[in-house]
């Protein structure tokens, strides 16, 4: 691929950013490219050695702030005559508390979301403290008789405490797939204004 190609790619992918963000953009990647081909790199090579346009659009959308691509998008066309105006006004008690309605369900479903992952990490701290204490005990029981009865709890202290490092990893893993959760809704409606930005 040469250069007025990977940037020609580098357009379509970003058309929904900002102009000037745009515009920055490009003249970024074509000086990158600009670079390697003065240190003695083929145009092909040097836009290779860049990446690949479909990672660096991906890397893009991932970096610009939401708020910015919609501020950009939502910059009304034209002024709403009287009676759309009218008409929202007079609507508003209803689409506003189906909007409350809408946002308070996802703060909720969210906040669940969040009391399970904060469940398990409880679980978890519980179960490695439990498992140093019965493991104390069991140390403290070896120098009294019955012996057998610190062995046995000194064997359960480390079976909770092999529990509680798998515990640990459970937990760690929810807890990314959680936020990578919630960071797709966003994902998602970046991708959307920014690949579809002239259609939207």
């Amino acid at each position: 691929m040469n250069k007025k190609e990977f940037l020609t790619q580098l357009r379509q992918g970003l058309a929904g950013l900002p102009q000037a963000e745009l515009e920055e953009r490009l003249l970024f990647y074509s000086e990158m490219i600009e670079d390697r081909i003065e240190e003695g790199c083929s145009e092909e090579d040097a836009v290779a050695a860049v990446g690949s346009a479909e990672e660096i659009i991906a890397q893009i959308v991932a970096e610009i702030p939401l708020a910015t691509l919609v501020k950009e998008k939502i910059k009304p066309k034209k002024r709403m005559s009287g009676w759309v105006i009218a008409l929202l006004v007079l609507g508003s008690p209803l689409w506003l508390s189906l909007l409350l309605a809408a946002v308070s369900v996802v703060f909720a479903v969210y906040i669940s979301l969040w009391s399970v992952i904060l469940s398990l990490w409880a679980s978890f701290a519980a179960v490695a403290v439990s498992g140093l204490g019965i493991l104390a005990g069991g140390i403290y029981f070896i120098g009294i008789n019955p012996i057998i009865t610190g062995l046995i709890l000194i064997g359960a202290g480390l079976a909770c405490i092999g529990v509680s490092i798998l515990l640990f990893f459970g937990c760690k893993l929810a807890t990314k797939g959680l936020i990578w959760l919630t960071k797709l809704p966003i994902r998602i409606i970046k991708n959307a204004i920014v690949r579809k930005g002239k259609a939207v």
